[in-house]
């Protein structure tokens, strides 16, 4: 049977190295990090989700901005709110729920907030950085995906890594990510033929295709780490439930590690979240990213400013 990756506990660790650099930060004069979160709408999971982050960011230390705006706000008022966030110094990461009513135009939104700011890795500059193996700030969620995958197997180089979907917010820039970890990497999405062939081909298989159980022992190769990063509410009433793209009782006899639904990526793209707040509030201030300090050296930041 195939061991669990505990998406919670990673989660919690994150949360806790992202809190310990807060505390840092603090006590070397260097900036709080603040995270602002647009909703528009009243969508509840959306609710959720804003008043989760906002949650966990005040939980770690830092301040948390949240704008809840009706559906009915036109576009022109979310960016003039977007342009009043790029310029606030306070604001070191800018989220914005989606999706949005259907008068307003995505792109347009995404497009507008500050690159250095977009902690999602949404905007058309990071996204191209991402690609191009720059630097920049990359989402959220397959960022959790490379962390699950590192926590199980320590070394990606020379592993096959087949992503299931081609997604601009899960499975391009997945993909990207396994690049730069030296993997060789297989996209295949709902063009491809004979798309159980090509997954079990991997020994990494990531799944994100928003399609419940898709994905079947037969599709994955023996012993291989599965990345399960679909979620669909199935059922009505007392009886709704959470479930991914894979089979979990039919993968787990076949692969060697598996992520749950829920409890697997979903805790770990808030933390990568705040995570990349607090890369973001450290370039700002041109301190260096916090993942790039050796331990020995994180008790030595000065205030951009001294």
């Amino acid at each position: 049977m195939a061991i669990w990756i505990d998406g919670k506990a990673q989660a919690r660790a994150l949360r806790e190295t992202v809190a310990d650099e807060v505390r840092r930060l603090g006590a070397h004069q260097g900036p709080v990090p603040g995270l602002a979160a647009v909703l528009v709408g009243d969508d509840p999971a959306s609710q959720v989700y804003v008043r989760r982050k906002g949650e966990h960011a005040r939980e770690v230390g830092m301040r948390s901005f949240e704008h809840c705006l009706p559906a009915s706000t036109p576009q022109g008022e979310l960016l003039s709110l977007i342009a009043t966030l790029n310029r606030d110094p306070s604001v070191h990461g800018i989220l914005v729920q989606l999706p949005l009513p259907a008068h307003i135009d995505p792109e347009a939104i995404i497009d507008a907030i500050d690159p250095a700011k977009d902690v999602d890795g949404f905007h058309p500059l990071n996204v191209g950085a991402l690609a191009a193996g720059g630097e920049g700030l990359a989402p959220c969620t397959p960022l959790g995906c490379i962390r699950l995958l590192q926590s199980h197997l320590g070394e990606l180089t020379g592993k096959h890594a087949v992503v299931l979907g081609r997604s601009r917010i899960v499975g391009r820039p997945l993909a990207s990510l396994l690049l730069r970890e030296d993997c060789t990497v297989t996209v295949a999405h709902s063009k491809t033929s004979n798309p159980a062939k090509v997954c079990r081909q991997g020994d990494i298989l990531v799944a994100a295709v928003g399609q419940p159980g898709l994905v079947q022992g037969d599709w994955v190769k023996a012993g291989a780490t599965v990345i399960d990063v679909g979620i669909t509410r199935l059922g009505d009433g007392d009886s709704r439930r959470l479930v991914g793209d894979v089979d979990a009782a039919c993968v787990s006899r076949v692969a060697g590690a598996l992520t749950p639904v829920p409890g697997g990526v979903g805790p770990m793209t808030i933390a990568c979240l705040l995570h990349n707040t607090l890369i973001a509030a450290c370039r700002q201030h041109g301190l260096p990213d916090p993942h790039d300090r050796a331990p020995s050296e994180r008790l030595h930041l000065t205030h951009p400013h001294e």
